[in-house]
């Protein structure tokens, strides 16, 4: 139970006033049980909005944010699904002609993080360093492209939250209290709600017990903003989502907000309490300003107003859904308490299980993301993730599913099209095109098909279904694959005459399917895209340039020249080995045919 403290005005006093500060004061009587505080002086109302967008003419970045991920251990599966989907995302939208920021970054302070440094017999800071770069360098092999990469061990970072704590300390939210309660060390959580746990006081997240404890701490006052937050998610329906997702937050703020602490006297590794040396401040009061820290530029002074400016509010808070709470609830009423704008949308997809089962080192079945794009190559790695989840939901990871659907799809359906086409064009027409595909299409429903399908994948990327818009453009493929079997071009060029300029035209228009198909893929196979724009003949600047507009049909032209075939995707083979038992083993890897890459592009 916490137990205020009249402090917030006192506090406020030591922070914003020099001479008050001079006299070395500092309020530190607790109240007695029953005593009731005035709730004036806790709650004061000065929350002045800091103008977000001082200059209304600027065009207004689309800001998007995967968690800060916490370093206590190397990155995981989950954590590489949650950034690739924010990074399709981001992509979609650059596609689109926004200007986008991606932010990604890592959570470094708190007790979970000292304790794995002591743990690997180094201190926290170079245990931070080694295990953000790996993230960095994972990032980097999934094709990641973020704009900004924010480490809550920064320096701007510390100053701009300080600088929010003392305004949500002005604005009378915080005061300082005992508590006594149930802690996990995973979460580095009170657990408020003890209705929550499952048997012998087990966190149903981390599923090991909560321990008791007693501290004086520094409490937010999250109570004070019930009816705001219960307003905020009525006016906003599609602030949280999925949907499901939204009916749980609104559940958690209709059964009443408790206060949290926001600061602990038992963790050194933090940052420290601007009025209270001796404690640190919460790793989630931290971390969740890392959103805004990571929008300041690189100079000598780093302010909230300068940060906020370039960029705040985030359309998307991108989540897992165990740490929805934060950022649904605690998260809004911290940035109402600061005067500041609140994300348009926290998203909470689901969680990643191998073979229908929970993933854990206990049970020795952990997905690596490493060993994953290091065996299969990062297009196969994106596309699988993003087009087998349903995104919002659970989703489940099988070898053998992964195998049959890449096979399937990137190495069939799509790479084996683009291959047998370009093979007929070089040898019937010395790989160039023989008219325009907009003249090609003339008269030709397969091109109002595809003009059908990329709207509809538009829509899909637009509504973060990633999966459904996978699958209108693998319908394309499909559409492309079926158009060239019922044509038979291979047949009529044979013919001669008429036919052979009709099977030339029936090339020409898979071609600009398959043009079409790179752009509204590359939002999830990036690479794989420009290796079939590369073959059809465009350079790496002219791919980097194309926006969603060019899936508009009519891009190829007559007289284009396109590039020798060669294979886009490898099949991923399974070999049978012999065992040291003789047994057989099955042993999945890539196919041993030579995948030339475009210059400049690593292999996928």
């Amino acid at each position: 139970m916490a137990v205020r403290t009249n402090s917030s005005v006192q506090n406020a006093l030591w922070l914003l006033n020099p001479s008050f500060r001079s006299r070395g004061s500092h309020f530190n009587a607790h109240l007695r049980l029953g005593q009731k505080p005035s709730r004036g002086a806790l709650f004061c109302t000065c929350t002045s909005k800091i103008n977000t967008r001082p200059n209304d003419e600027a065009p207004k970045p689309f800001v998007i944010t995967t968690p800060l991920y916490y370093v206590n251990a190397p990155p995981h599966m989950g954590s590489a699904y949650t950034t690739i989907a924010a990074d399709a995302i981001a992509r979609f939208q650059r596609l689109s002609g926004k200007k986008v920021i991606l932010i990604t970054g890592t959570d470094e302070h708190g007790e979970k993080i000292a304790t794995a440094a002591m743990a690997q017999g180094s201190t926290p800071r170079e245990h931070c360093d080694v295990v953000s770069l790996a993230y960095k360098m994972l990032w980097e092999d999934l094709d990641i492209a973020y704009d900004k990469f924010i480490r809550t061990t920064d320096c701007k970072h510390e100053a701009i939250v300080k600088e929010f704590y003392s305004r949500v300390l002005a604005n009378g939210d915080i005061y300082r209290a005992d508590y006594e309660g149930l802690y996990c060390v995973n979460c580095e959580e009170y657990k408020v709600d003890e209705k929550e746990l499952l048997d012998n006081n087990c966190c149903p997240t981390h599923l090991k017990p909560c321990v008791s404890r007693k501290e004086d701490n520094y409490f937010f006052a999250l109570s004070k903003y019930q009816k705001s937050l219960e307003e905020t998610l009525i006016q906003n329906p599609d602030f949280v989502q999925p949907s499901f997702r939204f009916n749980e937050v609104q559940s958690w703020i209709k059964s009443g907000l408790k206060d949290f602490s926001i600061s602990r006297a038992s963790v050194d590794w933090g940052i420290p309490i601007p009025n209270d040396k001796t404690q640190t401040i919460y790793v989630w009061f931290d971390a969740l300003l890392g959103y805004i820290s990571a929008l300041s530029d690189d100079r000598e002074q780093h302010d909230l107003l300068s940060a906020v400016s370039s960029g705040w509010p985030a359309q998307l808070h991108l989540i897992g859904k165990d740490i929805l709470r934060f950022h649904a609830v605690y998260w809004p009423a911290m940035l109402m308490s600061a005067g500041l704008s609140l994300p348009k949308m926290v998203f909470g997809h689901g969680f990643l299980t191998k073979d229908g089962m929970k993933m854990g080192k206990s049970l020795g079945n952990t997905l690596e993301p490493n060993d994953l794009v290091k065996k299969f190559g990062t297009d196969a790695v994106r596309y699988f993730f993003l087009r087998e989840v349903e995104f919002g939901n659970d989703g489940d990871y099988s070898e053998e599913r992964f195998v049959n659907i890449v096979n399937a799809h990137l190495a069939n359906t799509i790479g084996n099209l683009l291959n047998r086409t370009l093979g007929l064009l070089k040898k019937n027409c010395q790989s160039t095109l023989v008219v325009d595909s907009i003249i090609a299409a003339e008269g030709n429903a397969f091109k109002d098909n595809v003009e059908r399908l990329v709207e509809k994948a538009r829509i899909h990327y637009e509504k973060l279904s990633l999966s459904s818009a996978c699958e209108a453009v693998l319908e394309i493929g499909n559409a492309g694959n079926s158009y060239m079997d019922e044509r038979a071009p291979w047949s009529l060029f044979k013919q001669g005459g008429a036919a052979s300029e009709a099977a030339a035209k029936d090339l020409v228009i898979i071609l600009e399917a398959m043009r079409i198909i790179a752009i509204a893929l590359s939002p999830i196979t990036p690479s794989l895209s420009w290796r079939i724009y590369a073959q059809l003949g465009y350079s790496r600047d002219q791919f980097e340039a194309a926006t969603w507009g060019e899936t508009k049909w009519g891009g190829l032209k007559g007289g284009q020249v396109m590039a020798q075939p060669k294979p886009v995707f490898a099949r991923i083979e399974n070999q049978t080995e012999e065992g040291a038992e003789g047994t057989a083993v099955q042993k999945t890897v890539k196919a041993k045919r030579k995948m030339t890459q475009p210059q400049g592009l690593a292999q996928a």
